[in-house]
């Protein structure tokens, strides 16, 4: 009996978080670096090849929690309303994250989302394809910006300081302060830099706001 697609992709999808769920579980136990495809692949009670099916590389077994905030930036700028100006849909989609708190802001203080991103931004190879992550997320924001060098420029900028914003965050947090309590300080950190963003370009000229 053929299998329906849906059943088969559900339960793919299934084996794909269940093979990530424990891998980052041995990673937050014992580290990146000692645990090994083997181990895992135990773990989760699948075949090393199967494995690999799922996730091509180590390193993808963490990196996909950042998977549905890939080209987050561009679909901002992509699907703002009429007479908004991009860097201000990205400002408020940033503000927006830290009042609900989303990780990706690094103003979450859940245990397990501290230690993921300790883990994610203190091992060099997990480091190195972030960078790489966040130069796709940059080409994506440049096109919807524009074309040319301003376009590139205004995307590594707006992303770099999305970066800074959600380390500085974070580093407060892991140094033992609640979300609650860093949300006033993450609010006006995000709302200088914007604003240092909007003084630097001719954000409003281009997009009728």
């Amino acid at each position: 009996m053929v299998e329906p697609t849906g059943l088969r992709a559900r339960k793919k999808a299934r084996t794909h978080d269940a093979i990530a769920d424990v891998a980052i579980t041995l990673f937050l136990a014992h580290g990146f670096d000692q645990v090994s495809v083997n181990d895992i692949a135990a773990a989760a009670e699948v075949s090393k090849p199967t494995l690999f099916r799922y996730f091509a590389t180590k390193e993808d077994l963490v990196l996909h929690r950042f998977a549905h905030h890939h080209g987050e930036a561009a679909r901002v700028v992509r699907d703002r309303q009429p007479g908004v100006a991009p860097l201000t849909a990205l400002h408020r989609h940033f503000r927006a994250g830290l009042d609900r708190h989303d990780p990706v802001t690094g103003l979450n203080d859940h245990p397990e989302v501290v230690a993921f991103h300790r883990l994610a931004f203190t091992t060099a190879s997990l480091v190195g394809r972030l960078t790489r992550y966040l130069l796709d997320g940059e080409e994506a924001l440049a096109a919807a910006f524009g074309s040319g060098i301003e376009a590139r420029l205004r995307a590594a900028q707006v992303l770099a300081v999305q970066r800074v914003l959600a380390r500085t965050n974070w580093q407060k947090i892991a140094d033992g302060r609640t979300a609650h309590d860093v949300h006033p300080e993450a609010v006006a950190d995000a709302d200088q830099a914007f604003a240092q963003l909007g003084s630097g370009t001719d954000d409003t000229s281009r997009d009728g706001s």
